[in-house]
């Protein structure tokens, strides 16, 4: 017998979808309307695309694509199925847009300064919307996603990492204040997402309370690569619990969210910001899972 979906799930998940692509729209508006003419760059191979853009007068809506598409693929091997296929829907119909608005040449101001608060405002409004539902906008993200299981640095510094040679490009190219505004730019956008999306570049510390540690430890450690420290705990009405801990980026949490989601687990969760990790913080898939027999 068959147990019939419910309505809510699917009410959500559709609502989720539509904000998402809302996101897209807003992003590739702020973009082609507010930053392309004044020159401003994004980021990631989104700030590629505009700087081949601007340098060959090839259309950057098509570039986004030619150039995020090899990334997600290459991510798409590690990554969460319907994180991989929000994402191409998320780059697909953002691609669209940026078609549409490098169309309509509306240019909302001509000034430098304004250019780079309210685009910087409006794109980081958009990206927050495709993040915090599950989507993602830049290849780079993901392809960081899958170095970040194999190297003691972040999403966000790896991210980070690759910008500063964006804004370095584009300042060569461009001139300084150019690198300088899309650099100022890069940190509204950031602190956008961080308001939109609950967390930018900081680590999220999760904590779940469950009937079924074990399996949910195995099973953010198998989708994300994160161990978890399990401790016991006592509800003062439904008893003896077990209390998992970890630390996560804020691109995982989507991820974190579905697998806490799942029907067959009793759990609840919270999350909060963290500003700095000291010490060891082991994100792996070569380490060993303990079971009882190991002890």
């Amino acid at each position: 017998m068959t147990t019939p979906a419910k309505p809510k799930s699917s009410g959500k998940n559709i609502i989720s979808l539509i904000l998402m692509l809302a996101g897209c729209i807003v992003a590739a508006f702020a973009l082609e309307e507010i930053l392309v003419p004044a020159k401003i760059m994004d980021g990631g191979m989104v700030g590629i695309s505009m700087i081949i853009s601007q340098l060959t007068g090839w259309p950057l809506g098509v570039l986004t694509v030619l150039l995020n598409m090899p990334l997600v693929w290459i991510g798409s091997r590690k990554l969460d199925r319907s994180f991989l296929f929000k994402t191409v829907a998320a780059m697909l119909v953002f691609s669209g847009a940026l078609s549409l608005f490098g169309r309509l040449h509306i240019h909302v101001t001509d000034d430098k300064l304004l250019a780079t608060v309210f685009g910087g405002l409006i794109l980081g409004l958009g990206v927050g919307l495709v993040i915090q539902n599950g989507g993602c906008l830049d290849g780079t993200e993901a392809v960081a996603m899958v170095i970040s299981k194999k190297v003691n640095l972040s999403v966000g510094q790896i991210v980070l990492g690759f910008n500063i040679v964006i804004y370095l490009t584009a300042g060569a190219l461009f001139g300084l204040d150019r690198a300088l505004y899309s650099l100022l730019t890069y940190f509204i956008v950031s602190k956008v997402v961080d308001f939109v999306s609950t967390g930018m570049l900081q680590g999220k510390a999760i904590m779940i309370i469950t009937d079924h540690g074990k399996e949910i430890a195995e099973d953010i450690y198998n989708t994300l690569g994160r161990t978890v420290t399990l401790m016991e705990g006592s509800g003062l009405i439904s008893g003896e619990k077990v209390v998992l801990y970890c630390v996560i980026t804020r691109i995982e949490l989507s991820t974190m969210r579905k697998i806490i989601e799942n029907d067959d687990y009793s759990a609840f969760m919270t999350v909060s910001d963290v500003s700095e990790i000291v010490g060891k913080h082991i994100k792996s898939h070569s380490a060993k899972i303990r079971t009882e027999d190991s002890e």
